[in-house]
């Protein structure tokens, strides 16, 4: 009798350490669900307030945040100057750029582009000087004009025999303006309206017509292929319920400047 009641005993206690040690599993893996955050994107933006910030709240900050939430990742933004940007995405040490013109994949050949545009950018004059700007670039001709090093649109296009100086960001090509350093700077209609207005610059005039407009996008390395289609439908997605429009009508249009 004893015998037996020691081999129950034995058998119920095996019984119970199986038990503990499944329900100790369970919730390991549980709160390890719970525990668990989406993977993250390491994108770099080139753009200045209000379309990317220092706190990474601007709009195509957020659109971009938006974008990749709704196919399961979080975004990191980077804010490295617009060349070392596109060398460090190319190379694989960030996941991608934003805000960029078509055509780059045909020079950083390891980043390919997201279809869908993230928005469309207006590559304006900004100056204290009137400018006659009917012939487009080649109104700049042996002009005194500054611009961001790495804005690759503007690097083709400024003619050559204008006196360029190229800056590391938009405070910089202002102050060059403000300093009578350069006669005109290029820039994004919605980030000089944006210094334009912080500064109260009020002596400084954006100038009609643009230079160009050219739809911009997000690219990504080439080890995040798989995710291409899936994040260009999902900013469609957020053109047509509504979220892109409202977050245009939260950022930029109190910086219009049409008057």
């Amino acid at each position: 009798m004893t015998s037996k009641l020691f081999s129950y005993s034995l058998r119920s206690h095996r019984g119970r350490v199986i038990y503990y040690y499944i329900m100790v599993v369970l919730l390991c893996s549980f709160q390890s669900s719970v525990n668990a955050q989406p993977p993250t994107l390491v994108i770099n933006a080139v753009g200045q307030p209000p379309l990317n910030t220092k706190t990474h709240d601007g709009f195509m900050d957020e659109v971009a945040r938006e974008a990749l939430k709704r196919i399961g990742y979080q975004l990191e933004v980077e804010q490295l100057p617009a060349e070392r940007g596109l060398r460090n995405a190319n190379n694989g040490l960030i996941d991608g750029e934003m805000g960029r013109i078509k055509g780059l994949d045909n020079i950083y050949h390891d980043l390919i582009r997201v279809p869908e545009k993230i928005m469309n950018w207006e590559f304006c004059i900004f100056s204290e000087k009137p400018i006659d700007l009917q012939k487009g670039w080649a109104s700049l001709e042996e002009k005194n004009v500054a611009f961001i090093n790495g804005w690759k649109i503007l690097e083709k296009n400024v003619p050559k025999s204008a006196t360029i100086t190229k800056t590391r960001n938009s405070q910089q090509l202002f102050s060059l303006l403000k300093r009578n350093r350069t006669d005109f700077i290029i820039y994004e209609r919605w980030g000089g309206n944006a210094v334009v207005k912080e500064l109260q610059l009020d002596e400084i005039k954006l100038q009609r017509p643009f230079l160009a407009s050219r739809e911009m996008f997000i690219y990504l390395h080439k080890k995040h292929k798989a995710l291409v289609p899936r994040l260009a439908s999902a900013l469609v997605e957020m053109k047509k319920d509504g979220s892109y429009d409202r977050l245009i009508k939260r950022h930029l249009i109190t910086l219009t400047d049409e008057n």
